[in-house]
């Protein structure tokens, strides 16, 4: 009873600590209560960890190991960006506080509504709510660009999410309807795979690859991303980046494991195989000779992106490499989005060429921001070099060398091009320093990126007991296996 009632608290305090944020009168109350919900959610999801929930509200919502570990990024990233949050909205506005802390409590409700959901069509609900909350949360400048951006934003958005809600449409088109089953119930769904009708479910999953994949951000439907994460906050970039896109890959892999229980991987495998290389490729292109530092990152996560699709269509391996990677991956994009942002800050320009020098400037931030370079690339000993080198081996195991080859050099481009930014970035000559001081770095600004850049450090080497067996269970429910 107590399990259950923990399980349906991880979405609705951070939904009620929403509308308290929202109807109090004073910014510190509304600090507090942004960071008792992180730190509250934090706590409950730990919990889960070491005392397994059982499903609640008929089998709707429920936890494997796939949604734990998504859920558990979510929960980090969110701590980390509360704790962001309560130095970079000092001194705003009331009513832009209001907005602000309302919009990511609710992100944070809706996000692990979607970590949670075993019933398809309520996950989609929870990645449209995702949709929503972060939309005045993108609109921060209040300017034309901002506007632009969040309305590029919504539109793409919603198209990509009116795909999914199709797909959803289909896929309950193609249950039949027997006594006892549960209509689009993920468990429901898997234990009768072979009853689906293969012609709807086909359809469905072809739709859930380009509804979900506009969300993470798969090329060519990737195009909402470098005005938006140009344009966002830092923190919200972050966000978006580790959070947002990690949930949309979520539900493409619900859709995934209910095609494997159909047996049409055959089906499935080379459309994920192709969107995963072609990301890698689009997003090589653009990254060589970028000149503004957040659309790289957007770049960089459409690469990443791209990673999880190969992962998925690889199996195996693979499988469990892109689970390990979709962890790694949203740690190293708060990281790099958090300590940019502070580098940002200083110049008030994102251009490559207003930040040359910013280790001189702020030591502690360029220092994050390399690290998060050499993690972003895959490089040793960071985690993602671990997922990284698990979805290329999986290439190989499953009889998929040019694959592999492909990626190796679609990575190797990458690497160039980002190091290539960040290094002048951060080495470069600093410009002529403006007329009046900068401010010295603080430990809000610091204290977050350099906790990630620890995690992903330790992922590299090493990975707990408990964290390999719901990654093991994971892969497997994705039609993969464990080392």
């Amino acid at each position: 009873m107590l399990s259950a009632v923990g399980l349906l608290a991880i979405v609705v305090a951070p939904a009620l600590g929403a509308l308290l944020a929202y109807l109090a009168k004073e910014g510190p109350t509304r600090s507090a209560v942004l960071a008792g919900s992180a730190a509250l959610h934090f706590a409950l999801v730990a919990r889960l960890w070491i005392v397994p929930a059982g499903p609640v509200m008929g089998g709707w919502l429920a936890v494997d190991g796939l949604g734990l570990i998504v859920l558990s990024l979510l929960s980090v990233l969110f701590l980390v960006v509360a704790n962001y949050a309560h130095g970079f909205l000092r001194g705003g506005k009331p009513h832009e506080l209001r907005v602000f802390v309302t919009g990511l409590l609710t992100f944070l409700a809706a996000a692990s509504l979607v970590s949670l959901s075993h019933h398809l069509a309520l996950l989609w609900v929870g990645m449209e709510a995702t949709t929503l909350s972060m939309a005045p949360l993108i609109y921060d400048r209040h300017d034309r660009r901002s506007l632009e951006a969040v309305w590029k934003y919504l539109v793409l958005s919603s198209v990509g999410i009116a795909f999914a809600l199709l797909a959803v449409f289909l896929l309950a088109t193609a249950q039949p309807s027997r006594v006892g089953v549960r209509p689009l119930v993920l468990e429901d769904l898997l234990a009768g795979g072979a009853r689906l009708d293969h012609w709807w479910l086909r359809a469905a999953f072809v739709f859930a690859l380009v509804g979900f994949g506009t969300k993470m951000g798969l090329a060519p439907l990737h195009t909402w991303k470098p005005d938006t994460y140009g344009e966002a906050p830092s923190l919200v970039g972050g966000l978006m980046a580790g959070g947002v896109t990690t949930c949309a890959f979520l539900g493409l892999a619900r859709f995934t494991q209910v095609v494997l229980a159909a047996d049409l991987g055959g089906f499935a495998r080379p459309l994920l195989l192709g969107f995963g290389l072609f990301s890698l490729a689009v997003a090589a292109a653009f990254i060589i000779g970028q000149a503004d530092v957040k659309r790289l990152l957007a770049y960089s996560s459409v690469e990443h992106m791209g990673l999880l699709s190969l992962g998925l269509g690889l199996g195996g391996l693979g499988a469990y490499g892109a689970v390990l990677h979709a962890l790694n991956n949203g740690l190293v994009k708060a990281l790099l989005f958090l300590s940019v942002g502070n580098l940002v800050a200083v110049s008030g320009s994102s251009a490559a060429a207003d930040l040359r020098g910013m280790l001189r400037v702020r030591p502690w931030s360029a220092t994050l921001a390399v690290i998060g370079l050499f993690a972003v690339t895959g490089s040793p000993p960071f985690g993602m070099f671990l997922s990284e080198f698990t979805i290329i081996s999986g290439a190989f195991r499953e009889d998929h060398p040019l694959v592999a080859a492909a990626a190796l050099v679609l990575l190797a481009v990458t690497f160039v091009g980002i190091a290539r930014m960040i290094l002048e970035m951060i080495l470069g000559d600093a410009p002529a320093p403006g007329p009046g001081p900068v401010d010295r770095e603080r430990p809000w600004m610091i204290v977050g990126p350099l906790v990630l850049a620890g995690l992903v450090l330790v992922l590299g080497s090493w990975l707990p007991e408990a964290l390999q067996e719901q990654l093991a269970r994971s892969a497997t429910s994705l039609g993969g296996r464990a080392p």
